[in-house]
C-alpha cells in the first residue's frame, strides 16, 4: 500500500475533454459507491487497514472506557518468550528476597514494639497530644486515600483502544470478505465483549470494510522513509504511524514498543518535532529545527524495532 507519485499521461493517448472526464467520474462513482458510516459511527467500531512488511489486511478498532474492557490475554503468547522465562526468574527470585525483607521488617518492628512499651509510660502525659497527632494523620491519609479513588476513577474513564485481536495476537484478513466471515462466524475474539458486537455480526457486509483515510497506516514504510534521511520525511507517514503503533502496543500488551515511544524517549521527541513542523510559523521553524538535530540512523533503527514487534504478534487470516 505504498504511496505512488502521479504518472504523467502517455503523448500517444488521447486527452479526455470536460464532458468525457466527468462521464468517466460518475461511473467510477457508480461502481464504487463510497461506504455508509452510519453502521460504524452507530456502533463506534472502526475497519482499519495496516501495511506490515509482510503484507496489508484489515481489522477493528474500538475506543472504550478502560473499566469496561478485558486486557487480551498473551499468556499462551508468551509462554515461549525466552525474555518472558528470565524474567519470571528475576520475578521469583525477587519474591524471595521480599520475604527475606520482610521477615528482617518484621524483627525490627517487634523490637521497636518493645521499646516502645518501655517508653509508654513516659508518654501517658502527653496522650492528648499524640491522639490530635494520629488523628491529624488520619486525615491526611483519608485525604491521600481519596486522591488516589479519583485517579483510579479518572484512569477507569479514560478511553483506551480495543482491537479485533485474540490471545494477546493482533488479527488481520487479507480480503474484506474474510473479515466479515470472521465476525459472523462467532469465533471468540476480545471485541465480543463489545455490547454492540451481537449487532455488529449481525449487519456487516463486505462493502462496509472501508477504512478511511485516517484509518489506513503504512508501517512498512517507516522504516525506508527515515533512511531517506531529514529531507525525505513524511511527516504524514512517520506520526500517524506513531498513533497506530501507540495503540496496538496497548492493546497487546507490548510494554517494550510504549516504553519505546513512551515521553521522553527519542522516538516521541522525533513525534513531537514532525508534529510541530507541520505547523506554521515560528513553532514550525522550530520543529525543523529539532528535526535536523535528530539521528535518521537512530530512528530507522528504533522503528525495525517497533515494526518487527507488532509483526511478531500477528495472526494472518486469508
Amino acid at each position: 500500500m505504498a504511496r505512488q507519485s502521479p504518472q504523467r499521461p502517455d503523448a500517444d493517448e488521447p486527452e479526455l475533454d470536460d464532458t468525457t472526464a466527468s462521464a468517466a467520474a460518475d461511473e467510477v462513482d457508480v461502481d464504487r459507491p463510497a461506504a455508509d458510516r452510519a453502521l460504524w459511527d452507530e456502533l463506534r467500531i472502526d475497519p482499519v487497514e495496516i501495511a506490515l512488511p509482510a503484507g496489508t489486511g484489515f481489522t477493528l478498532r474500538a475506543y472504550r472506557p478502560a473499566r469496561e474492557l478485558t486486557p487480551t490475554d498473551v499468556a499462551e503468547r508468551d509462554q515461549d518468550d525466552p525474555f518472558l522465562a528470565r524474567r519470571q526468574v528475576v520475578e521469583t527470585e525477587d519474591d524471595e528476597e521480599v520475604v527475606i525483607l520482610d521477615e528482617e521488617f518484621a524483627a525490627l518492628s517487634a523490637e521497636e514494639e518493645d521499646e516502645d512499651d518501655e517508653k509508654r509510660a513516659d508518654r501517658r502525659g502527653r496522650g492528648k497530644t499524640e491522639a490530635a497527632e494520629v488523628a491529624d494523620e488520619d486525615e491526611a491519609d483519608e485525604d491521600e486515600a481519596d486522591e488516589d479513588e479519583d485517579e483510579a476513577d479518572a484512569a477507569g474513564d479514560e478511553e483506551v483502544p480495543a482491537f479485533l485481536t485474540h490471545r494477546g495476537k493482533l488479527l488481520l484478513f487479507k480480503t474484506p470478505e474474510s473479515l466479515v466471515s470472521f465476525i459472523r462466524s462467532g469465533a471468540p475474539n476480545d471485541l465480543s465483549q463489545l455490547d454492540s458486537w451481537n449487532e455488529l455480526s449481525e449487519r456487516v457486509e463486505p462493502a462496509d470494510i472501508a477504512p478511511l483515510d485516517e484509518d489506513t497506516y503504512e508501517l512498512d514504510l517507516v522504516v525506508e522513509n527515515l533512511r531517506g534521511g531529514h529531507d525525505a520525511w513524511d511527516p504524514t507517514l512517520l506520526i500517524e504511524a506513531g498513533e497506530i503503533a501507540r495503540d496496538l502496543a496497548y492493546a497487546l500488551r507490548l510494554p517494550g514498543v510504549l516504553d519505546m515511544l513512551s515521553a521522553g524517549s527519542s522516538l516521541d521527541d522525533l513525534d513531537e518535532a514532525l508534529r510541530a513542523s507541520v505547523n506554521g510559523g515560528i513553532g514550525g521553524f522550530m520543529g525543523r529545527r529539532r528535526l535536523k538535530k535528530i539521528g535518521a540512523q537512530t530512528a530507522s533503527l528504533g522503528w525495525r524495532t517497533i515494526v518487527g514487534k507488532i509483526s511478531a504478534v500477528v495472526d494472518w487470516r486469508d
